[in-house]
């Protein structure tokens, strides 16, 4: 674990600017950029004094430098996708969370088959390559139930499942009482194509002991994900910053994740947001949301810290488009997803679902070319001269 001499609450942070930069701090900070220009691992040490030292600019400079590394070419990519909440109802009572409902509230729902294979349909319709599924912790709905619905999809549309959280995973293994790679498998030969990478929020015990207490632990999240990848699978990566975590409990969560992409190679994207904290069912409890240069700070510093993840997505459903046009020249290279449809966020107040002619107007004047891709981040655009990459799980898997 990293320490910091005096820890702070994230809302007490101060950004540093430049030309109040110590001169000690200076030359550090122009070693560390000589050293990533380099194309060298810096260290959870050395991120954490880019994340309290570094100005937001020679941090997007940096950033930047590892993103046009590992793409050379000036394309953006993004997936026209779904995000199709079968249900609603969840235990796990998270105090970030405005969209769950508890068993038996009027709210609470279970979409009938009819309406989500129309929903699959709309998205097929519209050039759809995925549909991100997720249901919180039903605690009578299990994974026969999923395995039913995925295989009943695949065998009817050409479009990939990317369902089921690690958290998801692990209370299936829980309720069910058998090993939670049984049930990866079972999913996997349902059709289940890639698992998202929900449910980290900060992979830092402390942290989850207070804001999701009831949710699957930092090394459970960790090994369920090893579990996927040596199924043969893919999945990505998440980060929820902006809560009650510390500037070294962010590093500590991103050397978590680099630490297991070094020993599987599984995780195909990362991604992070900031805690949306308005509407939420503890909103008293959070600090304001923080702002969009400490978005920026963080993601930027993720693409410097995380060297062996080829892609890092920008969160423009929580941001907004314009904001997440910024961060691509802050580490990101993929735009994310159209979202035809979301539930999780928009129910703490975000409602930034876009076209996909606004997504691909605001890449290009960005200075990137846009490219529709899939789940593997193969890319799927019929306007791609060139390499196109992974088109399934099992070519991802090689």
């Amino acid at each position: 674990m990293i320490s910091e001499a005096a820890p702070r609450k994230p809302q007490d942070w101060q950004a540093p600017l430049a030309s109040r930069a110590h001169a000690e701090d200076a030359v550090e900070l122009r070693r560390l950029e000589d050293k990533v220009a380099g194309e060298e691992r810096i260290s959870a040490e050395e991120a954490l004094f880019l994340h309290e030292h570094a100005d937001l600019l020679t941090l997007g400079r940096m950033a930047d430098l590892v993103r046009a590394r590992k793409h050379p070419a000036p394309v953006v990519t993004y997936i026209v996708d779904r995000n199709l909440n079968p249900t609603n109802v969840c235990i796990t009572d998270c105090g970030f969370c405005a969209f769950y409902r508890r068993p038996g509230d009027p709210e609470a729902y279970v979409l009938s088959r009819e309406e989500i294979f129309q929903k699959v349909q709309e998205t097929v319709d519209l050039g759809g390559q995925q549909l991100l599924m997720q249901g919180g912790h039903h605690p009578h709905i299990h994974s026969d139930w999923w395995c039913e619905l995925i295989q009943d999809i695949a065998q009817r549309w050409p479009i990939n499942c990317h369902a089921l959280s690690a958290p998801e995973l692990d209370h299936f293994s829980m309720v069910e009482k058998r090993p939670v790679e049984d049930v990866i498998a079972d999913l996997k030969q349902a059709g289940l194509g890639s698992v998202p990478g929900a449910g980290a929020e900060m992979l830092v015990e402390r942290v989850r002991k207070i804001i999701a207490p009831k949710k699957t632990t930092t090394d459970r999240w960790l090994d369920v994900h090893r579990k996927v990848h040596e199924a043969g699978l893919r999945s990505s990566a998440t980060m929820m910053f902006g809560n009650v975590e510390t500037s070294a409990e962010r590093v500590e969560h991103l050397d978590r994740l680099r630490c297991l992409q070094d020993e599987t190679g599984g995780f195909t994207a990362y991604a992070c947001w900031n805690t949306q904290p308005d509407g939420v069912p503890e909103e008293h409890l959070y600090p304001e949301k923080t702002t969009p240069a400490v978005y920026l700070r963080v993601q930027a510093l993720s693409r410097i810290y995380l060297d062996n993840f080829d892609n890092v997505q920008t969160s423009y459903v929580t941001q907004g488009m314009k904001m997440s046009q910024v961060s691509l020249r802050y580490g990101a290279n993929d735009f994310g997803g159209t979202m035809l449809e979301e539930n999780v966020v928009s129910a703490a107040g975000c409602f930034n679902l876009e076209s996909i002619q606004r997504i691909e107007r605001l890449i290009e004047a960005a200075g990137f070319t846009p490219r529709q891709r899939n789940s593997w981040y193969g890319i799927v655009d019929p306007r791609h001269e060139g390499v196109t990459g992974p088109s399934c799980r099992e070519e991802a898997a090689r």
